[in-house]
C-alpha cells in the first residue's frame, strides 16, 4: 500500500500565502516525479506544479511566478509554496507521485486525499 497524506489547505484571503504539504509512506521502492493537482467545481483536474527526480520543475502558466514546489530533505515529501493567491485558485488541491513498489517494478500514480484551498475576502 502506498499512503498520500496532504495538509495545509485553508481559507486565505486574495493577497495571501498557504503551504501545502504531501508526505508519501508506505511500500515505495521509488519515486520517479512528485506533483500537485487542482481540481475546481465544474472542472477538470489540472496540473499545477511538477518536480521530477533530478529536480527539475514545471508550472501552469496561470500559477508561474506565484507558487513554488520543492521536495523534502526525506525526499517522500513534496511542498506547494503558493504566494499572491487569487480567488481563482480556489480548488481542491491533490498531491500525485508516480512511484515504484518494487525492484524493476512497474511506475504507477498514486493520489492522495485532496485538500481544499479557499480563496476569498
Amino acid at each position: 500500500q502506498v499512503h498520500l497524506v496532504e495538509s495545509g489547505g485553508g481559507l486565505v484571503q486574495p493577497g495571501g500565502s498557504l503551504r501545502l504539504s504531501c508526505a508519501a509512506s508506505g511500500s515505495i521502492f521509488s519515486i520517479y516525479a512528485m506533483g500537485w493537482y487542482r481540481q475546481a467545481p465544474g472542472k477538470e483536474r489540472e496540473l499545477v506544479a511538477h518536480i521530477s527526480v533530478s529536480g527539475s520543475t514545471n508550472y501552469a502558466d496561470s500559477v508561474k511566478d506565484r507558487f513554488t514546489i520543492s521536495r523534502g530533505n526525506a525526499k517522500n515529501t513534496v511542498y506547494l509554496q503558493m504566494n499572491s493567491l487569487k480567488p481563482e485558485d480556489t480548488a481542491a488541491y491533490y498531491c500525485k507521485i508516480v512511484a515504484s513498489r518494487f525492484l524493476m517494478g512497474t511506475p504507477n500514480d498514486y493520489w492522495g486525499q485532496g485538500t481544499q484551498v479557499t480563496v476569498s475576502s
